[in-house]
C-alpha cells in the first residue's frame, strides 16, 4: 500500500519508517504536497478530510486520524466514497487533564498578568493577587476518560466537584466523590469550569450568551476540548463584563491565529474573494459565510492578546508519553486494516 502521512515531524517520520517497512511511505506537510496516489491517508486535527479532498484522492481507502476526535473528517463523505475511518481511541487522558489543571492554576494565580507586570514601576501586589483553589467548586463538563482524570487532581487541591454529562454513572460518582448536576446548576455554583466534552450538534456554542448570563460572577473557564463549544463573541463579552474573570484556552473556534497573524489571514481572504467568480446567489452565500468566519477570526485574535486569557496553541495532548501512544496506535490501525481486520473504526 501507499501510505501518506500529513503534518508529521522528523521524529514521527523516523518512527513510522522504522515500524512500517512493508509499505510505501510518503510524507507531506499539508494536502497540497501529496505526491502520490495513496491507499491510506494519515492526518491530524488540522487537516480537513471532506468530499472535495476525497474526490481529488480517489485511491484512498483508509483515513487514519492520529487523534481521538474526528470532527475534522466528513464521515458521510467517507462513507459515500467507501473510505474506512479509524481513530486513536485513547492516548492522552492524563496528559490533557494535567494540562487543563495547569491552566486552572495559572488562572487562579494570575500568572500571565504577573509576567506582564514584572519590572513595571507601578508594581502592585493587590493588582495581581490570586486565590486558593481549596474549598472552591470545580465544574466538569463531560465525564469521559479525561473528565474523570480531573477528579483526583481537583480533590488533591481540596476542591468540591460538580459534573455535567448526558450519561450519568452513579457508581463512579460515589467512588470518585463527585456529584452530577444540570448544566444550569453547574453554571450557578462553579468557581471554575473545565470543558471535556466532544464537539457535536448539542455542544456547539454550549457556552453562549445565555449560558454566561447564568454563571457565577468571576468564573474561571478552561477549554482543552474543541474551540466551537464556546461562542467566541459571547466569551469576549463575558470577559469584558467580568462575568468570566479569566479563560484558559488550548483551543479556539478558528485556530488560524495560532500560526499566522490575523491581519495576514484577512488579507488572503480578500484576495481570494477578488479572484473568485460566483453567481449572484453563490456570492451572497459565500459573502455571509466569509464575513462570519472573519468575525470569529478577529475575536479569536483579540482573545489571544488579553491579559485575562492564558492561551496555549492546541498542545494539551503534547507529552512524550501521549505522542508515543498516538504513533504506536496509528501503526496498529494501519496494520489491522492491511490485514483485512480494521480496528478502532469510527462509525457514522
Amino acid at each position: 500500500m501507499k501510505i501518506c502521512f500529513i503534518g508529521t515531524e522528523p521524529l514521527e517520520r523516523e518512527f513510522f519508517e522504522q515500524k512500517i517497512r512493508t509499505h510505501e511511505l510518503h510524507f507531506s506537510d499539508d494536502i497540497s504536497g501529496i505526491d502520490c496516489e495513496p491507499d491510506v491517508l494519515s492526518v491530524f486535527i488540522q487537516t480537513r478530510v471532506d468530499a472535495d479532498l476525497l474526490a481529488k484522492l480517489p485511491t484512498v481507502k483508509l483515513v487514519a486520524t492520529r487523534s481521538t476526535t474526528f470532527d475534522h473528517i466528513d464521515l458521510d463523505a467517507c462513507s459515500q466514497h467507501g473510505v474506512t475511518v479509524c481513530n486513536v481511541s485513547s492516548y492522552g487522558d492524563n496528559t490533557v487533564a494535567e494540562h487543563a489543571f495547569a491552566l486552572i492554576l495559572a488562572l487562579a494565580r494570575r500568572l500571565r498578568e504577573i509576567f506582564m507586570h514584572t519590572g513595571r514601576s507601578d508594581f502592585s501586589y493587590e493588582s495581581i493577587r490570586g486565590f486558593e483553589l481549596k474549598g472552591r467548586t470545580l465544574g466538569i463538563v463531560g465525564m469521559g476518560r479525561i473528565g474523570r482524570q480531573m477528579i483526583p487532581l481537583a480533590r488533591a487541591f481540596g476542591m468540591e466537584i460538580l459534573a455535567h454529562d448526558p450519561y450519568t454513572d452513579t457508581r463512579a460518582a460515589a467512588e470518585l466523590g463527585f456529584r452530577y448536576t444540570s448544566f444550569d446548576e453547574m453554571l450557578r455554583h462553579s468557581h471554575v469550569i473545565s470543558i471535556h466534552t466532544p464537539l457535536n450538534a448539542s455542544t456547539l456554542h454550549l457556552f453562549n450568551r445565555e449560558a454566561f448570563s447564568k454563571c457565577r460572577p468571576g468564573l474561571l473557564l478552561v477549554n482543552t476540548s474543541r474551540g466551537a463549544i464556546i461562542d467566541t463573541e459571547a466569551l469576549v463579552d463575558a470577559l469584558d463584563k467580568c462575568i468570566v474573570a479569566g479563560a484558559g484556552l488550548d483551543v479556539l473556534e478558528d485556530e488560524r491565529p495560532m500560526r499566522r497573524e490575523a491581519s495576514h489571514i484577512i488579507s488572503d481572504e480578500i484576495i481570494k474573494k477578488m479572484q473568485a467568480t460566483f453567481s449572484d446567489k453563490e456570492c451572497r452565500a459565500q459573502d455571509l459565510s466569509r464575513v462570519k468566519d472573519l468575525q470569529i477570526l478577529r475575536w479569536n485574535a483579540q482573545l489571544i492578546g488579553r491579559p485575562d486569557v492564558i492561551f496555549t496553541p492546541h498542545v494539551a495532548f503534547n507529552s512524550v508519553e501521549a505522542v508515543e501512544r498516538i504513533n504506536q496506535m496509528t501503526v496498529e490501525n494501519i496494520a489491522a486494516f492491511a490485514a483485512g481486520l480494521p480496528v478502532n473504526v469510527v462509525a457514522k
